[in-house]
């Protein structure tokens, strides 16, 4: 069946939208794809929006979070649309649409996560199906809600000699592991692109830092670094995730800008090789998807405090923007279909579940 996936990331860059075939078990394959950004205005209100969430001790209404969740949703329906329009096909060759909506706080600590995004609504405007709301089930159950993506992870790499990794550099870095015996592990590792994107809007004068180019003209600041990688957190054994709010740029401020861009880079892939000493079976491989794997200091640093080969997922045929995207399509479709997408050693849910709430057409 067609499907279509739908991601606002914590990089907060904009929406990718992707149309998928699938029957939610396979891999399926890829039909079309759309990545809408978001405009400077909204990213601030979006950001505004999740750092009042973070200080917020349970969802509820917040004058400023339900006006972005409006405007997110709109902005949804205008995605959906314009990929519609270039895919060739119409509303009712669509099974089902998996809505992930934005995390604007993730507090799995506090047995809840919070993702805005109106699924009703989003069902009312084209009369299709929502599946929503995908972390909520898993959080209150125990588990951390995220990773979500693993489960379709290991329906693409099912031909791939293991153990492989997948590594999603987003504003937060996930790490999917697939051992020998296809068993999958997953959790967060830390940031990826959200902190350096964070210093290079407040110290320079671009939004992200292209390339690495400004990392690469700097100087890792060892002691610092040291000093964020002993939080506490990194020693915590997985399954674990986290909120891109939980590090801040406190740490690098008074270096200058290419030095705290190269510190800040540092720390995003040393934490990844801090996560890859929990895993039992140690993969030699990482196929990075993400903006971030465009980032070519991060891959190479990747690469340095892993030891592992780190390669693009495009090199396996898969396309690296659309793969999440994609992912919440499927997992709408496993909803639809009773299958589970999240699973105790991704989550620490206590076992196997299907997550979502399905929002039908009125």
């Amino acid at each position: 069946m067609l499907a279509i996936g739908l991601m606002s990331g914590t990089s907060r860059d904009g929406i990718d939208a992707a149309l998928i075939e699938t029957d939610g078990e396979g891999a399926g394959k890829g039909v079309a794809f759309h990545a809408m950004p978001y405009g400077e205005g909204f990213r601030l209100r979006l950001a505004e929006a999740c750092q009042r969430a973070m200080t917020m001790e349970r969802p509820g209404f917040e004058p400023l979070i339900h006006a972005v969740e409006e405007e997110l949703t709109e902005l949804h329906v205008e995605a959906i649309s314009d990929l519609l329009a270039r895919s060739g096909h119409v509303t009712q060759d669509v099974a089902v649409i998996g809505f992930h909506g934005h995390t604007v706080a993730h507090r799995p600590e506090w047995r809840w996560t919070w993702q805005i995004g109106d699924g009703a609504a989003l069902a009312g405007a084209f009369g299709i199906p929502v599946v929503a709301d995908l972390r909520s089930a898993d959080v209150a159950a125990g588990g951390q809600g995220a990773p979500l993506l693993p489960v379709y992870h290991r329906a693409l790499a099912h031909d791939l000699a293991k153990p492989l990794a997948v590594l999603n550099l987003g504003g937060v870095a996930n790490l999917t592991a697939i051992a020998s015996d296809g068993e999958i592990f997953a959790f967060d590792t830390g940031m990826a692109s959200g902190l350096i994107d964070n210093w290079m809007q407040t110290h320079g004068d671009r939004s992200f830092d292209e390339d690495g180019a400004t990392a690469a003209s700097g100087q890792v600041d060892e002691a610092r670094l040291a000093r964020m990688l002993s939080d506490p957190w990194f020693a915590v054994a997985p399954p674990k995730s986290i909120d891109r709010e939980a590090f801040t740029i406190d740490a690098v401020r008074g270096l200058s800008l290419a030095d705290g861009a190269a510190t800040l880079t540092a720390f995003s892939a040393a934490a990844v090789a801090r996560g890859m000493e929990h895993l039992v079976e140690r993969p030699t491989r990482i196929y990075a998807a993400g903006g971030g794997r465009r980032n070519a200091t991060l891959m190479r640093m990747l690469g340095a405090y892993t030891g592992a080969d780190v390669r693009p997922v495009d090199e396996l045929g898969w396309d690296g923007d659309a793969l999440e995207a994609q992912g919440f399509a499927y997992m709408a479709v496993r909803h639809m279909k009773g299958l589970p997408i999240s699973f105790p050693g991704t989550t620490g849910a206590p076992q196997p579940m299907t997550g979502g709430v399905l929002f039908e057409p009125a």
